[in-house]
């Protein structure tokens, strides 16, 4: 990952790019907002910006509003300055970093804000024969279409590609196109010439020029608009890109991946996705199976995340019970390796003793029969509106904040839940802060 670090490095905020930089980061440092954002517009690709309170916070945001920049923003200070957290948080920065640094809650940020890091765990015959298959077109220059359900590691398979192909020496450049608005994400691909619009003050790179020698991948390319899907299909097709407000096209030597967990055959039948688009993506398709079908994989994974998450708090690694691998290798797992990753984070926190015991393991589903007549009957006579309101923050909360788990159980897309939990804060209700696992 490539961090933007805005503000002095003498002081707290060094301390936090060192611990960034332990944990992997590639760190970049610019002195002022003006030069911040003049690096985010370059070609370089950016995964997350820390910025001081002390400098012109609101200022950033408000320019990367602006000029439709989606890169995420950390706010750093002290608790001093909570007030000033508390206003950059509403204007839209990300999270909040409170200087000095703690390396574990350095660690959870960064996770949080971005993801999809770790190394492929494949025990499984099923899921062994699917990285061979996905090692097999590595070394080539062919678009792969990776399908399956939510939380299965379709982005983890597509890093595994990038590093096993030719352009491993290349950024890996992923843009989640359930998670950008539509007004950014056009701009975000393609970027943009200074005056495309209002707020435009300055040349912007997008994606695909960011990701110049090596791979872009499109997450979740199901849930793009018709009208960007034919601009994207030029992109693929030509490979070349217009920016937004630009006279002439510009070339791009880049591989694209795409991820979906859509059926994008039915979309296309039902005239919600290009076909044309759909058969230059799938070129090379590789569905990966559930959880639920690569059952060899749950303890090699559940023993990995036990680890991570041990570290992460500070915790002394804890081997599971025999009785407790039993409860996790029998559970159906809808919500595939995420919610395994959630049940084990649930679990190295609230086990005692030298092992992780079956009484530690939360599985969800599994709420006593009388807690739930309970709840159906507090729904009765209350309006659907507030039903559902209830039913999503609940369901929220039952996966820690992790929002795309939450959309796998309500049977929604991400986009929707989003746009849900984003008009309930508006109204004034608590909304679960985004998790702090690394599938969050």
């Amino acid at each position: 990952m490539r961090i933007l670090i805005i503000g002095s490095m003498t002081g707290p905020l060094g301390q936090a790019a060192k611990l960034a930089i332990a944990r992997g980061a590639q760190i970049m440092h610019a002195a002022t907002v003006q030069t911040g954002l003049a690096a985010l517009r370059s070609a370089e690709a950016v995964d997350a910006v820390l910025c001081e309170l002390c400098q012109d916070i609101m200022g950033l945001l408000e320019a990367l509003r602006a000029e439709r920049i989606a890169t995420p923003v950390i706010a750093c200070g002290t608790a001093r300055d909570s007030n000033a957290a508390v206003a950059a948080i509403r204007a839209g920065a990300r999270e909040f970093l409170d200087l000095p640094p703690d390396p574990q809650l350095v660690a959870a940020i960064l996770a949080a804000v971005v993801n999809g890091e770790r190394g492929l765990i494949v025990n499984d015959p099923v899921m062994a024969a699917t990285v061979q298959r996905a090692e097999l077109v590595a070394g080539a220059e062919a678009s792969v279409l990776i399908t399956g359900e939510s939380g299965t590691g379709k982005e983890v398979l597509a890093r595994h590609i990038h590093r096993r192909s030719r352009r491993a020496h290349g950024p890996f450049v992923a843009l989640n196109c359930a998670a950008i608005p539509e007004a950014l994400l056009e701009s975000e691909l393609f970027g943009h010439e200074k005056g495309a619009f209002s707020g435009a003050v300055a040349r912007r790179i997008g994606k695909f020029e960011a990701a110049e020698g090596g791979t872009l991948l499109l997450d979740e390319i199901g849930e793009m608009d018709m009208r960007l899907q034919a601009k994207l299909l030029r992109a693929v097709q030509e490979r070349e890109v217009d920016r937004v407000g630009g006279s002439a096209p510009v070339k791009v030597n880049v591989r694209i991946l795409a991820t979906t967990n859509r059926d994008l055959r039915s979309e296309v039948e039902q005239k919600r996705f290009r076909e044309d688009l759909y058969f230059r993506l799938n070129v090379v398709a590789i569905r990966i199976p559930p959880l639920r079908d690569r059952p060899g994989d749950i303890v090699a994974l559940a023993n990995h995340f036990a680890r991570h998450y041990a570290e992460a708090n500070g915790l002394a690694w804890r081997p599971f019970t025999g009785p407790a691998l039993h409860r996790l290798t029998a559970h159906g797992w809808r919500g595939n390796v995420r919610e395994l990753e959630n049940t084990v984070h649930r679990a190295v926190l609230l086990a005692s003793g030298t092992e992780i015991a079956e009484d530690a393991i939360e599985l969800s589903g599994e709420a006593p029969a009388t807690a739930a007549v309970a709840v159906s009957g507090a729904w009765v006579g209350r309006r659907m509106t507030d039903v559902e309101r209830d039913l999503i923050l609940q369901t929220l909360r039952h996966t820690a904040g992790n929002r795309t788990h939450a959309a796998t159980i309500l049977g929604i897309s991400i986009r929707a839940l989003r746009n849900k939990l984003r008009d309930y804060a508006a109204a004034g209700s608590a909304v679960p802060p985004p998790a702090t696992g690394v599938a969050a």
